[in-house]
């Protein structure tokens, strides 16, 4: 089954079984300097949600190559889990409450201006919960 399909079904994949999920999504981050840390805006649930979550779907596209040493960490209020690749699925986040919004941080280390700059056009959440 292809990534993209997992995440597109996943929210039907939860009701199923009788979770919840709900998704979110926004524009993505401007990075223009090594060293230092960039921050999506949060995304949270549209409607009140109650249980905790037990897996997370990400994906995020960027406009150009991606810079060497990138590092990408999704982080709720009290977590944060590094991610590797422009989309997946982690489990880092089980038992964090699922009202709690997430947001993408965009790092490259080291220090000076980056060329070109890391543009992240969108970044998408699938949160399923109990």
């Amino acid at each position: 089954m292809s990534r993209l399909l997992l995440l597109i079904l996943l929210p039907f994949i939860a009701q199923a079984n009788g979770e919840g999920a709900w998704q979110a999504s926004g524009m993505g981050a401007t990075l223009s300097h090594r060293g230092v840390a960039a921050s999506s805006r949060a995304l949270a649930p549209s409607q009140p949600v109650s249980g905790v979550m037990t897996l997370v779907a990400w994906r995020y596209e960027l406009i150009g190559p991606t810079p060497a040493g990138l590092n990408v960490r999704l982080c709720s209020v009290t977590r944060c889990v590094e991610i590797e690749g422009q989309n997946g699925t982690t489990r880092g986040f089980t038992n964090v409450a699922a009202s709690e919004p997430l947001r993408f941080v965009w790092q490259v280390p080291g220090g000076g201006k980056l060329f070109p700059v890391l543009k992240v056009r969108s970044n998408q959440v699938i949160v399923n919960y109990r």
